[in-house]
């Protein structure tokens, strides 16, 4: 992670508002009450009188700054924090504390803690549309995180199979393009096939495991390719699914070095931030700018208030 803590848009109120209005307004201002982009009906508020960046749309007589319509409408936290609050956790590889941010912001810890799950909310998809395709390798596993509680209530009661007290994950990763986590309550093949079919095109090439469960499912798709890891296989040709390992490697790494402790309602949020820097990361050609300017165009119509932490993040 890099950042210039000395830039005018981390430190400056007004060339914090600015940024945000390149990167939300690049076509210019366009009214959030009634959707006016028309500039000769949109004036710009200006004086003593008025708060900065203020403008009003002559077709609803609705007033506007660049924040309203987003996660960061209302919010008392200055503009030039909300910048590098984006930028410190689009950088993050495996992710940023909001400890971290309380110190590094200089905010209480509690508008850290919002802030981040506010950020989480505009890193997720607008249009998740199908991963794959025609020709294109799309990588499925699954995992376990998080529920130590209920592990060691597992072992103490003499249960068999402690590790399924964890929550559970299907990761879907696209080679060379984007992955796509989902938060499920069991891994039956129903589960499993409703994840697949729900999010990765049908004529995709499928490569999974060995895992029965992922049989039937790989018939529906142009083609279906396992390694066995009980024989530890983990290469044959062009047959793998170490791509997705190293994506639950960042993941796993994050979670439990960076953020340590997560509550179940929580985990979709904390996989839609990793899914959306790994979908974004250099060597799809974004950089640590590109890709907090990414996650301040995805604030857009996501309002969050903090009685609903648990929204959905299209909420």
């Amino acid at each position: 992670m890099s950042v210039n803590l000395t830039d005018p848009i981390f430190n400056d109120e007004t060339a914090a508002r600015e940024h945000l209005e390149r990167i939300r307004w690049p076509n210019g201002p366009f009214c959030p009450h009634c959707g006016n982009s028309d500039p000769e009906r949109i004036t710009k508020l200006e004086g003593k009188s008025h708060r900065p960046g203020l403008h009003q749309c002559n077709e609803c007589d609705g007033h506007f700054t660049v924040t309203v319509g987003s996660i960061m409408e209302r919010s008392h936290i200055p503009l030039a924090k909300w910048v590098l609050g984006f930028h410190l956790m689009a950088a993050s590889k495996k992710g940023i504390s909001a400890h971290q941010l309380h110190r590094m912001l200089g905010i209480t810890y509690k508008s850290a803690w919002f802030m981040s799950h506010r950020i989480r909310a505009a890193m997720g998809e607008v249009e998740p549309g199908p991963m794959g395709g025609k020709g294109k390798i799309v990588e499925a596993d699954e995992t376990y995180i998080g529920n130590t509680a209920g592990v060691k209530r597992a072992k103490r009661e003499g249960r068999r199979g402690p590790g399924h007290e964890k929550w559970k994950v299907v990761s879907l990763v696209e080679r060379g393009g984007k992955a796509r986590s989902i938060h499920v309550d069991d891994l039956t093949g129903h589960t499993l096939r409703n994840a697949l079919v729900t999010n990765v095109d049908r004529k995709s090439d499928l490569m999974t495991d060995e895992w029965r469960a992922y049989r039937d499912i790989g018939e529906e798709y142009a083609s279906h390719k396992t390694v066995n890891h009980s024989i530890e296989e983990w290469v044959r040709g062009n047959t793998h699914t170490n791509t997705i390992e190293g994506f639950f490697s960042i993941f796993k790494r994050g979670m439990k070095g960076v953020y340590q402790h997560c509550g179940e309602q929580h985990l979709q949020r904390y996989l839609v931030e990793f899914d959306f820097r790994y979908s974004h990361r250099v060597k799809l050609g974004y950089s640590d700018e590109d890709r907090a300017a990414v996650a301040i165009r995805g604030a857009e119509g996501k309002r969050l208030t903090y009685r609903q932490p648990y929204a959905t993040a299209n909420a």
